[in-house]
């Protein structure tokens, strides 16, 4: 039977009564789904026009030397986002196709107890980046704050909290608030880049054609390191496709819905990065807000830069650390979708951010990034492979509510594989996310069909 029958036959009140799950877990109804293409677009755009893409683009310029050249780097790009938006496609379609979110699709492979550490390893780093970023953007606020009242103010801390609040008294409303914020921000933003792109072609255009346009730059392991570490911002973004996807209005073709990614991760993430690579270029600076103060000599710099970071940082947020976490709070308390919320909030609280900006926290951060990073690329091999290979898009979803269904418990098959393929990512670093990618889904093909044969995990899937 297809994933839209039964997406049918799963309805609220069978759901209920199996879980107790808050009715924000259900399937999404047809008719709640508000989100147009042209909201998703901007949703994509607003969450790739921020401080953090522009820096990936610096990094590339190195003492003034850059690693890649820009043909290079458009090269990169390209493929990156080519791949993110064929991997968003298919991810996104169960999510897309049934309404349910991304903690209970990964019941699907994992089970019930399973996809509780499966989503764990999607919700606790967005917490810890939700505060991170948050303080980044408190700071700017901070800085906002200290011009306008003349110095007479000056506190991280209160700006810090303030910040959360507005963030938090949005995300309550959920997609109908990320729909107009992510709309406004994402214009905001493209027309101050378009200013400061019109300054860096009219101003530095010599000394950044020399140093990053006409340089010879390379094509071996820097090129595809790019291109992973590019696939890496996306990774936990697009693990949680059905998050986003269950929003969006029926009726877009699957290779509609890839250009709906592809698009907007093009002209945000393309325009970023090569702002960044200019200004570094122009100045030798990889730091864009010190490269911002060379560039555009201004009174208002300042305040520009500062208010384009708080910007940058709500729109991330509101796509990527918020909704996502409150979902898994959700599925593990069974508390409904907006007290998980005010939870998600306070948990970036508890994550010390103060403590994760310092220089002397570096080092122990990179390390937290590497070892939660080295699990998404299995997680959602796994997750692929279930659906289209084992499964062949055949999943009764009524049964995924069930406590005590087929997908009770845990699948150990899904289990080993994640390990596996996140030990063999760590080994290669620079290419972590590919190889776990592709060693979690040839081992969990294997063990589904040689270990643990008796797994009623197996059940529907082509080794039954």
């Amino acid at each position: 039977m297809s994933t839209n029958v039964e997406s049918l036959l799963a309805t609220e009140t069978q759901i209920q009564q199996n879980t107790g799950l808050d009715e924000s877990l259900n399937p999404k109804k047809d008719d709640a789904r508000t989100v147009r293409p042209l909201d998703y677009i901007f949703m994509w755009i607003g969450d790739g026009v921020n401080l953090g893409n522009m820096t990936l683009g610096a990094s590339l310029i190195v003492a003034g030397i850059a690693t890649l050249n820009i043909v290079q780097t458009m090269a990169a790009t390209i493929i990156a986002i080519g791949i993110i938006s064929i991997i968003f496609a298919l991810n996104d379609r169960l999510g897309y196709r049934t309404g349910i979110p991304y903690v209970v699709q990964l019941r699907m492979s994992f089970g019930l107890k399973g996809s509780v550490i499966s989503s764990l390893m999607r919700g606790i780093p967005a917490i810890v980046w939700y505060g991170f970023q948050s303080w980044i953007g408190g700071t700017a606020l901070n800085e906002i704050a200290k011009i306008v009242t003349g110095g007479a103010f000056d506190s991280v801390a209160i700006c810090f909290v303030v910040l959360q609040l507005v963030q938090i008294g949005l995300s309550l409303y959920g997609f109908h608030a990320i729909k107009w914020v992510e709309a406004l921000t994402s214009i905001v933003i493209m027309l101050a880049l378009l200013y400061v792109f019109g300054v860096l072609l009219t101003s530095h255009s010599a000394v950044i054609a020399e140093k990053w346009v006409h340089t010879e730059g390379t094509w071996g392991l820097p090129f595809f390191a790019f291109i992973m570490v590019f696939m890496g911002n996306y990774a936990a973004i697009f693990l949680s496709a059905a998050d986003y996807s269950r929003e969006l209005k029926t009726g877009i073709s699957d290779a509609k819905r890839g250009f709906l990614y592809f698009l907007p991760i093009l002209i945000a993430y393309g325009f970023t990065l090569t702002i960044g690579g200019m200004l570094a270029s122009a100045t030798g600076i990889s730091n864009p807000v010190k490269a911002f103060a060379l560039v555009v000599d201004n009174s208002y710099i300042t305040i520009f830069v500062s208010a384009f970071i708080v910007m940058g940082v709500v729109a991330v947020n509101m796509v990527a650390n918020i909704i996502p976490p409150a979902y898994v709070i959700t599925l593990l308390t069974k508390v409904k979708f907006k007290p998980a919320v005010i939870i998600t909030g306070l948990l970036a609280l508890c994550s010390f951010p103060w403590v994760l900006v310092q220089d002397s926290s570096a080092e122990g951060l990179n390390l937290f990034i590497l070892i939660y990073s080295a699990f998404l690329g299995p997680i959602v091999s796994i997750l692929l492979v279930e659906y289209y290979i084992l499964r062949r898009q055949e999943v009764n979803i009524s049964e995924l509510y069930k406590e005590d269904g087929p997908f009770a418990g845990y699948n150990p098959n899904a289990m080993l594989a994640m390990f596996i393929g996140a030990g063999a990512a760590i080994v290669k670093v620079e290419l972590a996310w590919i190889v776990g990618f592709v060693v979690a889904g040839i081992a969990y093909i294997l063990l589904t069909k040689y270990a643990f044969k008796d797994s009623k995990f197996r059940k529907g899937t082509i080794f039954e």
